[in-house]
């Protein structure tokens, strides 16, 4: 099963492009799930919500809506914080309305692009299993030293998801492969903004792209062989910028549907 959907659901800026202007802001998630049927949360990785939170994100999604977490910044960016270590009981308990609910895709660890192939990052890696041993889990690298074999070995020896990721072609960064080492794929869209990746004022420039059709064709087959290499497989759409996410995801369900792929919500 494919689940298609965005990074995210509460932006200002797609109010008018998707959400109705009169439309309170505590009604978003449930008129984004009468779209969609999964969403990738990234406020976990600025801040870990009390689990009363999760449990109203829950509370406001029909009972086969289901949501991929990502992994608080201490947990990926700031391993040297002397707060590292208690962010994973701190996580666990706050996601766990969301897990107790069977409506856990997966936790998503973004690591950075100076998370580079290392023996102590490996390691690093095995820690983070351990910590969360119950857990799906996703790992998406930002650098592209973790494009090597012992990377996809040690994380099928370890159950841990592969992400793959659209990005642009830049040196250094992630190539564009479709790699599943779990029973759970993962695929994420960032866009192809090369001239803003590095260079931007706000961080929303990096993710402003619509991507056109030819460009989401060419992972229409590449989807087949992760959803046939997997029991479940989610896409996201990261450029979230003016609700362009909503559109190709849109797009891209359509596409997938009319490869006679199975979608959920389609």
């Amino acid at each position: 099963m494919v689940y298609v959907g965005t990074s995210g659901y509460s932006y200002d800026d797609w109010i008018g492009p998707f959400y109705p202007p009169d439309l309170p802001k505590s009604q978003f998630l449930t008129h984004y799930a009468e779209r969609f049927q999964c969403v990738e949360i990234n406020m976990t990785y600025y801040r870990i919500p009390a689990p009363r939170q999760c449990a109203a994100w829950v509370r406001r999604t029909p009972s086969d809506f289901l949501f991929a977490v990502k992994a608080n910044r201490l947990m990926t960016h700031e391993r040297d914080n002397p707060d590292s270590l208690d962010a994973f009981p701190q996580f666990r308990e706050a996601i766990q309305p969301i897990q107790e609910a069977g409506r856990l895709g997966c936790v998503l660890l973004q690591f950075p692009q100076s998370f580079g192939l290392s023996d102590a990052n490996s390691d690093h890696l095995v820690f983070v299993r351990d910590q969360l041993p119950d857990m799906p889990l996703v790992c998406e690298f930002r650098s592209a030293q973790w494009a090597d074999d012992s990377t996809l070995g040690l994380l099928r020896q370890l159950d841990l998801g592969y992400c793959c990721v659209d990005e642009p072609s830049i040196p250094g960064l992630m190539p564009r492969v479709a790699v599943a080492t779990s029973p759970l794929g993962y695929l994420r869209f960032h866009g192809r903004n090369a001239a803003k990746w590095y260079d931007h004022e706000e961080a929303f420039e990096r993710y402003d792209y619509l991507y056109q059709p030819h460009e989401l064709a060419e992972w229409v087959p590449k989807v087949g062989e992760l959803a046939a290499a997997t029991d479940h497989l989610f896409v996201f759409f990261n450029n979230h910028y003016n609700a362009q996410a909503v559109a190709n995801a849109d797009l891209f369900m359509e596409m997938l549907v009319e490869a006679n792929l199975d979608v959920a919500g389609a």
